[in-house]
């Protein structure tokens, strides 16, 4: 202890990492606590896959209706929404091919006031819509009808792959009028109604990650 406090007289930093060092060593997990947890996941994997044990399963394994990933020949430029909290983020993705496929990102991220994350989905969607819009005008772009892939990190029962339910907010939103219904459909008539031209499909948070991941 006298060692450290002479430290921290000399190196005020220093003496920060000592402390959070100490903190940080309680939070160590060993080789076996890594074991079981990996067991526990690969348990309630197997309980998502079977009928009869899904419901009470904490890893539900939805399908995703993603039939395939890239193949190394897609060019093109593409719209993708990410929104997983209060702050969400717009991409633009252009995808070049010239002999060896290049990708470039513009990107720009929005936030959402908390009177927004427990207002109505129509105002959420409506700000969501008002947002892309003002990332593609901040571009340029304003005729070209772009693909967008919408990314929703909450819980969702997806039957295609344009078609979500909303099971349940998470992460501090209690947007009205959301939970039950189509995440697809909501934010498609926000955009619509805003006069922003895109084709929109929806992938859930870690099929767009192996996507994304594919082109690195």
């Amino acid at each position: 202890a006298p060692h450290v406090s002479n430290v921290g007289r000399f190196c005020p930093r220093l003496h920060v990492c000592f402390q959070v060092d100490k903190y940080l060593y309680h939070m160590r997990l060993s080789d076996e606590n890594l074991m079981d947890v990996s067991k526990r996941f690969r348990r309630e994997m197997d309980k998502g896959l079977g009928r009869d044990t899904n419901p009470t399963a904490a890893v539900k394994m939805l399908p995703s209706f993603v039939r395939s990933t890239h193949n190394g020949t897609e060019t093109g430029d593409f719209l993708a929404l990410d929104l997983g909290g209060t702050n969400f983020r717009v991409l633009l993705v252009r995808v070049s091919s010239n002999g060896k496929q290049k990708v470039e990102m513009e990107n720009q991220i929005y936030a959402i006031p908390e009177n927004i994350m427990r207002g109505s989905g129509t105002e959420l969607f409506d700000h969501i819509a008002e947002c892309l819009a003002n990332f593609l005008e901040k571009l340029g772009i304003k005729v070209k009808k772009l693909p967008l892939g919408f990314t929703f990190s909450f819980p969702c029962q997806q039957i295609k792959l344009d078609e979500s339910f909303v099971v349940s907010w998470t992460k501090g939103f209690k947007a009205s009028g959301v939970e039950g219904r189509d995440v697809v459909g909501l934010l498609r008539k926000a955009i619509k109604k805003r006069g922003v031209s895109v084709m929109l499909l929806h992938p859930q948070a870690i099929i767009a990650l192996v996507v994304f991941l594919n082109y690195f």
